[in-house]
């Protein structure tokens, strides 16, 4: 280390030039990070879907979803394994540990689920995994004023060609487009009349619309290869194809002749409005690897010029979410805050310096530091998101701390009158293995983060490298730049700094505090146990979340009417709904969908049926609103649901990072249905009546209305039909079927569906009527083999880990937080008393936060051990380091004031910043514990070098704590998207910070005082002749600044207050009384060993030892004169001893 600083002295110009070289790396490698809102989180989750169609959610049970479960089950390193059976399809949910990946087990999961034994009528399972690129990053939707949604279609269609186009765009899905198809409605009565059925006719319509290969036919000498082609293009085609013969008149019926044939829209029970004008929603998808941030511009760009042309005037873009936009406001905020905490550290550093080329030389470390570090950054395929962003916000404070202690250290040689170079090399040197270690010490602490599993792991494995490369680089600035350009720049100061250091107030105060507390050390002891017992109990009134809630300035509110409400009552609510919206200034847009095509979009909330709606509502930008989304959301929610008073209401916010905030989830599973079923509806109950919770929901009430058809086994069998040919017919006859595609002359494709005419399918007494063709070709009604019955079902079954569950979702306002909800919960749950059978699994935010605190305790833990070895190995102690160690739990009471006065629950982020207060207060205790083993190995006793460590190092560990604090208070008041993940860190550093500075400067001087052999008993007093209570410290000897290196003794002199060891007159003992003295203020009572250690003790068979306070003694044993001739004759011999040694 010697040599590289050496060289960096020596080589200015090639140390300049390496300089040079990292900047313009970190200027290319700066362009090239990608930007991003968070880290990469590829969760290890694995789905499996089944169809099963015709099949009810428990035959999904029965039929998938067990079976599959069951064979899924075996995979090793799966965690849970869950399903949702619902009307035709089966979902099972795979949860690994986090330490499997899903490409390790996709082979095997595939390998199982294909061998799983399915009913006949089950579908192929598909494997389906977490793509974090397949979430939407732009939600947005193109209205129009006409409302014309047939030719709103057709333009967004053309719109969607041109913007598919536009780099890094994956897909898009849209939502409310009315797409047109071929329609074939047949009439029944002409089916009858013909003898034909709908069967017939999808067959017939697949059979004449063929393009098949035909086989190789020799043209000369070359081979052809031919092709059969019957296609049809047009409705006339459809039209003219004949399906069978008339058996009176041998005429040809075709399908004009049973059924009208049209372009129409398909058939939809959904409506979709922006604003109050009808609008198609727009979900844009971005590649894997792409740029979220340049995709969304491009996106936008691109859209907004399309709509400048004429041909779409009369359309209108509304951006819902974009969360490019976020990316970028998030960044740009968090980025600010680590700008401006750099100036305010380069602020600090003025003020305390008070002069020009000083601060910018420790200051140019900031910049520096960061360069290198977005080299660093990029190397290690990092993004540039909030927690790398942040990370660099934390340590932009510490960033300078290195460089502070190289140059106080190279000024104090610069006093020693040497010339520049020699006093950067010589101050460098003698610091760098104290700065080397105390970057170890810090950068150790997130070793342990680094490794934490699942997403809290994810999320902050950048942050904690972020952090560490920062400060590895801030200690190559300090070892090679800073002693480089001071031996330029700085000179050999004319007047003697270091005496008028001495003399000022600030050193002056700390050398009376220090002399305080050393005097009053159990008093010190005990105020700080008061402080920290008061401080935990501070931190337990402040709650605890998983994630703080971010304002990203969108959610939704679900409306769902009781099952079989039509669509025009939902409309309705909807409507009145969008006239609340529309009257506040604080919303942008909002797009409210009616209703369901009947295919699950990839946005959350969609409807499932006319029954059902969703309104996506965006904010206006956060600087221009007075409340935050989730408060603005709360003020309407008693408007929206006076407007839909028969809905019920759900308002939700997804968060970006996965949490859902302000929602406490949990499952209950039984074995026995119906056990769980009483238990779900009691607690249901029993949470609706609370006034905690403004929605509360469970899956057990989630059941659909239903027409059940029982069919009758002897009527079927008679007719020469089975239930599942029966069930075949009835569901095409009322779903229409897909007969095939036709592609027309204008290259448009459309589907051709074949359905029967409303009239024959809208009512139960239509369903009666229904004709299905027996085996012998004649008709029976569906009446005669199926009896109707009105009843309702579940709209779908969850099972965790092979039993039946319910989940529950409380949703709770902003006045409480998730852990008083959960105490609250838990009460509840504990006075109801659940059955043996009946187990509770907490979901949702309380079990990720349940697992990172399990995960963050054990980093902690960890962080506090690596922190201890580094000291020991430090200074080649044991007993050192664990003096410094009782400066952590001194961060308790800040971090707990802090916490209480911002209100600010305990989070994760909270707890990373605890994390991060134990590597940074120990540099405090380490510069002042290696001060003061420095002082005594110069010749100074412990009580002097205690007293001058306080004083020489209280401005350092000052100004590199400020330079920390301060630099975090951009961070911490949270200001715009984006910053709200990083304030608890801030606040915690910075609260545990204030308090270990100043009570280390306080605390550790005592409790090294206790650790140290010749300051143990310092306080023991020592009794003359006349009355006088002497401490044994003063009877000590030190350096003193009138005598240099030459020993003196430490009497009490003018100087010194002495009137605390004086007894009051009244108290002087008379010539030949007997005097009994006080015992030591400690109440401590030595033991015999160290009684017989203590030189100070008086043992009247030792000349040379002067009379102790915890004898009685007459106090005209020994004359003053007396008293001092021992007192000369003990430092003697101590001088003699140390000179020896």
């Amino acid at each position: 280390m010697r040599n590289l600083i050496k060289f960096s002295i020596g080589r200015p110009v090639f140390t300049l030039v390496t300089m040079t070289l990292f900047i313009l790396l970190g200027a290319v490698s700066l362009t090239n990070i990608p930007l991003k809102l968070i880290p990469e989180i590829d969760p290890p989750v694995a789905a499996v879907v089944t169809s099963y169609d015709e099949a009810g959610p428990q035959e999904v049970v029965d039929g998938v979803s067990r079976p599959m479960e069951t064979s899924l089950s075996t995979i090793e390193g799966l965690e849970s394994i869950n399903s949702i059976s619902m009307e035709g399809s089966s979902l099972t949910l795979l949860e690994f540990s986090w330490t499997t990946s899903i490409e390790d087990v996709e082979n095997d999961i595939i390998q199982n689920m294909n061998q799983t034994e399915l009913p006949s009528g089950a579908g192929s399972p598909q494997f389906l995994k977490f793509d974090p690129s397949q979430i939407p990053i732009i939600q947005a939707s193109i209205s129009t004023i006409d409302n014309d949604n047939d030719n709103l279609t057709e333009q967004v269609n053309e719109l969607e060609t041109d913007l598919l186009q536009v780099d890094g765009v994956g897909s898009i899905d849209f939502m409310g487009d009315a797409a047109d198809e071929a329609a074939v409605r047949l009439d029944q009565n002409l089916l009858e009349e013909n003898n034909l059925t709908q069967e017939i006719v999808v067959q017939t319509l697949q059979s004449h619309n063929v393009t098949a290969p035909g086989g190789v036919v020799e043209s000369g000498e070359a081979e052809i290869s031919t092709r059969l082609l019957f296609e049809m293009n047009s409705v006339e085609d459809i039209e003219n194809i004949t399906l069978t013969e008339d058996p009176e008149d041998g005429e040809d019926v075709t399908v004009a002749d049973v059924a009208e044939v049209s372009i129409a829209p398909e058939p939809t029970d959904m409506i979709t409005r922006t604003n109050q004008d009808d609008a198609i929603m727009l979900s844009v998808q971005q590649q894997a690897d792409a740029n979220t941030a340049d995709v969304s511009r491009a996106f936008i760009n691109e859209l907004d010029s399309l709509l400048e042309d004429d041909q779409y005037s009369d359309l209108d873009a509304s951006i819902l979410f974009n969360q490019g936009e976020y990316v970028d406001e998030a960044i740009s905020n968090v980025a600010l805050a680590l700008i401006a905490g750099g100036f305010i550290a380069m602020a600090v550093l003025f003020a305390f310096l008070r002069n020009f080329k000083t601060p910018l030389l420790i200051g140019i470390a900031i910049p520096f530091s960061v360069i290198v570090t977005f080299v660093l950054l990029y190397f290690s395929n990092f993004s540039l998101n909030i927690m790398t962003l942040g990370g660099l916000a934390l340590g932009i404070g510490m960033l300078v701390d290195n460089s502070i202690v190289v140059i106080e250290n190279i000024y104090r040689h610069l006093n020693m009158k040497k010339d520049p170079k020699q006093a950067a090399l010589d101050g460098t040197k003698e610091v760098a293995t104290a700065i080397t270690a105390s970057t170890l010490t810090t950068i150790s602490v997130f070793l342990p983060v680094v490794f934490i599993a699942g997403i809290v792991g994810n999320l902050f494995r950048e942050f904690a490298l972020t952090v560490a490369f920062s400060l590895l680089a801030s200690l190559l600035v300090a070892l090679t730049v800073v002693p480089m350009l001071a031996s330029k720049w700085l000179r050999t100061p004319r007047a003697d700094v270091e005496t008028e250091r001495r003399k000022s107030r600030f050193v002056k105060f700390f050398d009376s505090s220090a002399r305080w507390s050393l005097r009053h050390r159990f008093t010190i002891v005990l105020l700080t146990l008061l402080l920290l017992v008061g401080g935990g109990a501070g931190v337990t009134t402040v709650g605890t979340e998983f994630l703080p809630a971010t304002d990203e300035g969108f959610f939704q509110i679900d409306v769902e009417n009781e099952s079989g409400t039509p669509l025009e009552s939902t409309f309705e609510d909807m409507e009145e709904i969008e006239a609340i919206l529309d009257d506040e200034n604080d919303v942008a847009h909002y797009t409210a969908v009616t209703g369901s095509s009947g295919e699950q979009g990839p946005m959350a909330g969609q409807g499932g049926s006319g029954h059902e709606g969703v309104v996506y509502v965006s904010m206006v930008p956060v600087n221009e609103r007075e409340r935050s989304t989730m408060d603005f959301s709360e003020d309407i929610r008693t408007d929206v649901e006076r407007a839909a008073p028969d809905a019920e209401i759900s308002i939700t916010m997804d968060a970006s990072f996965g949490s859902d905030p302000n929602t406490f989830s949990f499952d209950l599973s039984d074995s026995n249905p119906l056990q769980l079923e009483e238990v779900s509806e009691d607690l249901l109950e029993q949470f609706e009546d609370m006034s905690e919770f403004t929605e509360v929901t469970n899956t057990l009430e989630e059941t659909v209305p239903e027409l059940q058809l029982n069919i009758d086994d002897d009527e079927a069998r008679e007719a020469g039909l089975t239930p599942a040919e029966i069930a075949s017919q009835v569901e095409q006859m009322t779903g229409g079927a897909l007969a095939t595609q036709i592609v027309t002359e204008e290259n448009d494709v459309y589907n051709v569906m074949v359905r029967y005419e409303e009239e024959f399918t809208e009512t139960e007494e239509d369903l009666e009527n229904l004709l299905l063709q027996t085996q012998d070709g004649d008709y029976i009604a569906l009446g005669e083999l199926a009896e109707f019955d009105e009843g309702e079902s579940p709209e779908e079954i969850q099972r965790i880990n092979q039993e039946e569950s319910v989940q529950f979702d409380l949703t709770f306002g902003t006045d409480y937080n998730l852990g008083e909800i959960n105490t609250i919960v838990q009460d509840e749950i504990d006075e109801y008393g659940l059955p043996d059978e009946t187990s509770i699994s907490y979901t949702g935010d309380q079990e990720l936060l349940e697992d990172a605190v399990n995960d963050l305790t054990f980093a902690l833990i960890l962080a506090i051990v690596f922190v201890y070895l580094v000291m020991a190995a430090q200074f080649e102690s044991l007993r050192y380091p664990f003096v410094i160690m009782f400066s952590v739990p001194l961060v308790v009471i800040g971090v707990a004031i802090a916490l209480t006065l911002t209100r600010t629950p305990i989070s994760v982020t909270a707890f990373i910043g605890l994390i991060v207060l134990v590597g940074i207060v120990v540099n405090n205790s380490i510069v002042l514990v290696d001060y003061i083993n420095q002082r005594k190995e110069a010749g100074f006793k412990s009580a002097d070098a205690i007293i001058e460590g306080v004083k020489d190092r209280a401005r350092p560990i000052l100004m590199t704590a400020s330079t920390t604090i301060l630099a975090l208070v951009p961070l911490a008041l949270g200001y715009g998207e984006g910053s709200e993940i990083q304030q608890p860190l801030a606040i915690t550093v910075i609260g545990g910070m204030i308090s270990a500075t100043f009570l280390t400067l306080v605390l550790i001087p005592v409790l090294y005082s206790f650790m140290d052999k010749e300051t143990r008993f310092m306080n023991r007093k020592y009794v003359t002749p006349d009355g006088q209570l002497i401490p044994a410290y003063l009877m000590e000897e030190r350096y003193s600044d009138e005598t240099g290196k030459t020993r003196g003794r430490y009497i009490s002199d003018e100087k010194e207050d002495m009137s605390e060891y004086y007894r009051p007159a009244e108290d002087v003992p008379e010539s030949g009384q007997l005097v009994d003295v006080e015992e030591d203020r400690s109440g401590e009572q030595p033991n015999e060993a160290s009684q017989s250690d203590d030189p100070f003790m008086y043992d009247e068979n030792v000349v040379d030892r002067l009379p102790s306070r915890k004898e009685k003694h007459r106090a005209d044993d020994l004359s003053q004169e007396e008293i001092l001739k021992r007192l000369e004759s003990m430092i003697e011999r101590n001088k003699n001893r140390r000179d020896d040694e």
